[in-house]
């Protein structure tokens, strides 16, 4: 091996493959990042095998084609503290290609090689997309759906962790749920070849997001593979392995016919649920809302033994001809109200054991939430 490029190319893709790096498997080669030299591009790939990123930059090739695989971490840090010099060179030390050596400006590292032949292989992109996104409009879809789900680890059932992506002619359906909340966004697409459906991990896909904002592109393509889903902008590929477990229904627990509307600013809500959320039980965070019919105000109320209790009215926007006394896990409502812009919230009820249906409103609804709605599953304060 003997290259030369420049330094801010190699920094940028060792900084993008390092998101898929698997420093935490049980085989030390993932946590290795594999350089591939062909002719005057030097290709870099990262994979832990749920995710991989792949990217190419530009080099003077001085010698034959070759791979290498340096440990991932260690050529990270490296790579984000070099000397201010625009060029840098990577050249084998060892005729075994055990150990090459890194320069740039007055400093140089000697670092050893991983086995090469034992980095699994990424799969190749397929032939043709699926479809095309917007990558500020996923990045935001991504921003309103992935808090909804729950953590690897909090839970065996893969198919609460994951992003349920649904792909139709015309949009595309992001949505989430932990089993107490549901988080769904709707966006806008372009060039879809084929529908479908495909359950991937939040962790993933906000790995993705990350890699995208580092990007300079309008679109993103959507690639199907065989228990993947490929992501390509910008001559960056990113590859996502699917959950093979069915998403739960969703449809049906978005609720249809919440007839009670109760519309507020955000903001206000926001702030008193964050004040009485203060004196809410440990066990339940319960935050009980009560409207009264022909009322402009809404009691927002918690209690618990060992803390107290705390009441507080809130405005509407609007007045209810009907009454609802109706309780939320408070850190649930919150977060969703969290990751809206909008200067009003509205809030479709139906029965105090029935689920909640929260979406911006007002006359002037950015367009940053176009297409969200939040499912909030109420406490039952009679326990």
């Amino acid at each position: 091996m003997d290259l030369v490029c420049q330094k801010n190319d190699l920094v940028f893709g060792v900084r993008l493959a390092s998101h898929a790096l698997g420093t935490r498997s049980s085989m030390p080669i993932l946590a290795g990042l594999k350089l591939e030299i062909e002719g005057n591009q030097l290709r870099l790939l990262a994979t832990d095998l749920e995710r991989a990123v792949r990217c190419e930059i530009p080099i003077e090739n001085k010698a034959g084609d070759e791979s290498i695989v340096l440990n991932g971490s260690v050529f990270n840090q490296i790579a984000s503290h070099l000397p201010p010099d625009e060029r840098i060179s990577l050249t084998s030390k060892a005729e075994d290609g055990t150990s090459i050596q890194v320069r740039c400006g007055e400093v140089t590292f000697d670092l050893p090689t991983l086995p090469a032949e034992e980095y699994p292989e990424m799969a190749p992109l397929p032939s043709s997309k699926t479809a095309s996104v917007s990558i500020a409009q996923f990045q935001r879809g991504l921003n309103q759906t992935v808090f909804a789900a729950k953590k690897a680890g909090q839970t065996t059932r893969l198919n609460l962790t994951g992003v349920n992506l649904v792909l139709k002619s015309d949009h595309l359906k992001l949505v989430t749920t932990d089993g107490y909340r549901l988080a769904m966004k709707t966006l806008p697409i372009q060039d879809t070849k084929e529908e479908g459906e495909y359950l991937i991990d939040g962790g993933i896909l906000s790995d993705l997001d990350r890699v995208l904002s580092q990007l300079q592109a309008d679109t993103v393509e959507l690639y199907r593979g065989e228990g993947q889903l490929f992501f390509q902008a910008a001559g960056v590929t990113f590859m996502a392995r699917t959950i093979a477990e069915e998403f739960p229904d969703f449809d049906r627990v978005i609720p249809k016919n919440n007839q009670i509307s109760l519309i507020f600013d955000r903001k206000a809500l926001l702030e008193a649920l964050q004040r009485i959320e203060i004196t809410a039980a440990e066990d339940s965070g319960a935050v009980s809302m009560e409207a009264l019919p022909n009322e402009s105000a809404v009691i927002v109320a918690s209690s618990s033994r060992d803390k107290g209790e705390a009441e507080e009215r809130v405005r509407l926007q609007n007045v209810p001809t009907e009454g609802i006394k109706i309780a939320f896990n408070a850190s649930l409502v919150i977060d969703g109200l969290k990751h809206l812009a909008s200067d009003e919230v509205g809030f479709w009820l139906a029965a105090p054991l029935q689920a909640a249906l929260m979406e911006p409103a007002g006359e002037k609804i950015p367009d940053s939430d176009h297409g969200f709605l939040y499912v909030c599953m109420p406490v039952n304060l009679s326990n």
